[in-house]
């Protein structure tokens, strides 16, 4: 007989939010998740209705802590397995704090939490309690993701020089918060968000891709964060030079202010024998460029193994050799969150059945890499305050 799905509760997606759309259907994707449960928003009347109306069925509770504490007094095959976490940044923190500690895993939307202090927390909270524990890092879900992460961290590019990790959009280049819209209300409320609007929303997905797929960590960086729309609070426009541990140069961008631009994220590394190209808005292939040779674009599962450039090896023989739809038809944002919550998925079951399991930052963003992107922005606040001075960054103990 098959193991029963996992069961998943969600904090927070009631009245519209945008995030928990892609969620719950990457969730259902696979049969073998599914959303049983969820606290869907702050006021307990407004979380009950939502639940009643909730696409399927699912058991609604007025607050997460009574979600999370319900738990105990529920038949073994009805208790949550994890919880996903899908409310603004400030309401991050205290339900992950609450599930880790009743021995729930959870999986958290980016960033982890609102500053350095609470990521602190978070950590040493899930080492103590040795259990799963995701950010919601969505883009490294993409399959060219992880063929860009072999590549440059098989060495096929040389040693890494220079790395350019942007994330632009436009849909704040007016003060849109002043309309009332929610997504751009909460994102620039500093009680909400945290001490930075565009490098915590969007900086942090440059951040973690570079992170990702190179395994380079940043050393100091100068920042510079800027408001353009005028009466803004926070940060609308993100630019970070950074100093990387093995002696290469990095940017990481990010912009809200851009007319025109939607979710270009995207990708360049610079080695000493080659550079890679990725852009999420085409994320079915990735561009590579060699000294004296034509250009070399490998889309998604359109690729062989020891063709001059890739080698034949285990490691990506077991990447090739990963299910999905045939080439042509296109992968994308919600296939990328699936597979993030199927590596989930995979250490969750490892756990409950008392087995190791990695949670290493190889298939989806750790409470670690999550604690780098605050300490990270937090760095950045801090030079951007003295005019972009070099700042070290904090390493985590």
């Amino acid at each position: 007989m098959s193991p029963r799905p996992l069961n998943v509760g969600l904090v927070g997606g009631g009245k519209g939010a945008f995030i928990v759309q892609p969620h719950q259907r990457a969730i259902h994707m696979d049969g073998t998740r599914r959303v049983t449960a969820g606290a869907l928003f702050p006021d307990p009347a407004v979380a009950l209705e939502e639940a009643a109306h909730w696409p399927y069925p699912i058991r609604g509770y007025g607050s997460y802590v009574e979600m999370l504490e319900a738990q105990a007094r529920l038949p073994k095959e009805e208790r949550l397995d994890y919880i996903l976490i899908v409310t603004p940044n400030h309401v991050h923190f205290d339900p992950a704090m609450r599930a880790i500690r009743a021995g729930i895993p959870v999986f958290c939307e980016k960033p982890l939490c609102l500053n350095l202090a609470e990521a602190n927390k978070l950590v040493r909270a899930v080492r103590q309690a040795r259990l799963p524990f995701g950010v919601a890092h969505t883009y490294l879900g993409h399959w060219t993701t992880r063929l860009a992460r072999y590549i440059v961290r098989r060495g096929l590019l040389g040693e890494v020089r220079w790395v350019d990790s942007y994330y632009l959009q436009g849909w704040l280049a007016t003060r849109l918060e002043a309309t009332g819209q929610p997504q751009a209300t909460w994102r620039t409320n500093p009680k909400l968000a945290g001490g930075s609007g565009c490098g915590g929303d969007i900086g942090t997905h440059a951040l973690m891709h570079l992170r990702y797929i190179t395994g380079l960590e940043v050393k100091s960086l100068s920042a510079q964060l800027e408001t353009f729309v005028q009466g803004r609070a926070l940060d609308d426009h993100f630019t970070v030079y950074c100093d990387l541990h093995n002696g290469g140069k990095a940017l990481v961008r990010a912009s809200q202010i851009c007319i025109g631009q939607k979710n270009d994220l995207g990708i360049t590394v610079a080695g000493t024998q080659g550079t890679l190209r990725w852009r999420q808005e085409e994320p079915e292939s990735l561009t590579v460029h060699l000294p004296h040779q034509p250009d070399r674009v490998y889309w998604r599962g359109a690729i062989q193994s020891g063709d001059g450039f890739l080698p034949k090896d285990k490691a990506l023989e077991a990447l090739l050799t990963e299910p999905t739809i045939p080439p042509g038809h296109g992968e994308a944002f919600h296939d990328a969150f699936a597979r993030l919550h199927r590596f989930f998925e995979a250490d969750v079951r490892l756990w409950k059945a008392g087995h190791k399991f990695a949670c290493n930052g190889a298939h989806y963003a750790s409470v670690e890499d999550g604690w780098t992107g605050m300490a990270f922005i937090n760095t950045c606040l801090k030079s951007a305050a003295k005019r972009g001075a070099w700042t070290a960054m904090p390493r985590l103990g």
